[in-house]
């Protein structure tokens, strides 16, 4: 077992699997939210992605829940979060709800910690100007599932030291991920590319060339996509797709990232996909 403490702010499914991901590694791991409600659901979720990364991950169940449990404190309080040396926040992708965070973690943190934010779009060189060493920011853009997916992206900061760099890159690698480092402008490659999709694939459906279910078996069968691009915005979430949409689109001022009228439609009428059991398809 490392002797690391690693404390992950946010619990939502994204922090949860992280939390999950790394207790499994070996580390010691508090899992933070200010949600009372969400902090004692996380266990549970923690469980599911147990689960779910057993049935699709070989080898993955070699470490036995009730370790990987042991690992993780739930709280809602910053107690602790001074003897990490790696924060990774997870929290909501919304600028002034991130400010607030790293606004109450500019005083709790170690002057020495390490800063990973799980930022998806917004510009890691912006968010770094908020927190006291911006050479010790860095992006790390886990993917959903975390227990399941390698890849990461990583992304350097206009401040992030090579130092930095080097060591989230290493840090990583102990949870079997393999990182690609690259530069800084808001949606990075993963989500300027895939998010550009999503919103097409949406159009497609608004405009009734083709249902969500011929999109992405097109899209599966004829380019060996794992999962269709819709099917992924209903996994993201399209309340998130749609936020990161906005974020690109006032980012770039670019009228390629104009969110699709139906896909906003979806949104307002609460069919986000798979966390409220509806989206581009019923679960």
């Amino acid at each position: 077992m490392h002797n690391r403490l690693i404390a992950i702010i946010g619990a939502g499914v994204m922090g949860c699997a992280t939390a999950l991901d790394v207790a499994r590694a070996g580390y010691r791991v508090i899992l933070q939210d200010i949600s009372t409600s969400v902090i004692e659901h996380a266990p549970d979720v923690i469980r599911r992605e147990y689960r779910s990364a057993c049935f699709l991950k070989q080898g993955y169940g070699q470490v036995p829940l009730d370790q990987i449990m042991e690992r993780i404190l739930f709280q809602t309080q910053d107690e602790g979060v001074e003897e990490a040396s790696i924060i990774i926040e997870n929290v909501t992708e919304n600028l002034e709800l991130k400010k607030e965070v790293y606004a109450r973690l500019y005083h709790t943190a170690r002057p020495d910690a390490l800063f990973a934010l799980n930022t998806s779009c917004i510009s890691v060189t912006k968010l770094a100007s908020f927190l006291p060493d911006p050479g010790r920011v860095i992006g790390v853009h886990l993917m959903n599932p975390v227990p399941v997916k390698s890849m990461v992206e990583v992304i350097k900061g206009h401040h992030t030291t090579q130092g930095t760099e080097h060591e989230m890159v290493a840090f990583l690698k102990t949870l079997d991920k393999s990182p690609v480092v690259i530069e800084d402008l808001p949606g990075f490659v993963s989500n300027r590319l895939s998010h550009l999709l999503m919103n097409e694939a949406a159009y497609i459906v608004q405009d009734g060339i083709a249902t969500p279910e011929q999109v992405d078996a097109i899209m599966k069968k004829g380019f060996n996509y794992q999962m269709g691009p819709l099917e992924t915005a209903d996994l993201i979430g399209l309340d998130t797709v749609v936020h990161s949409l906005k974020v690109l689109y006032d980012s770039y001022q670019d009228p390629k990232f104009r969110c699709c009228p139906m896909l906003q439609r979806m949104v307002d009428a609460g069919q986000w996909g798979r966390k409220t059991g509806q989206g581009f398809y019923a679960y």
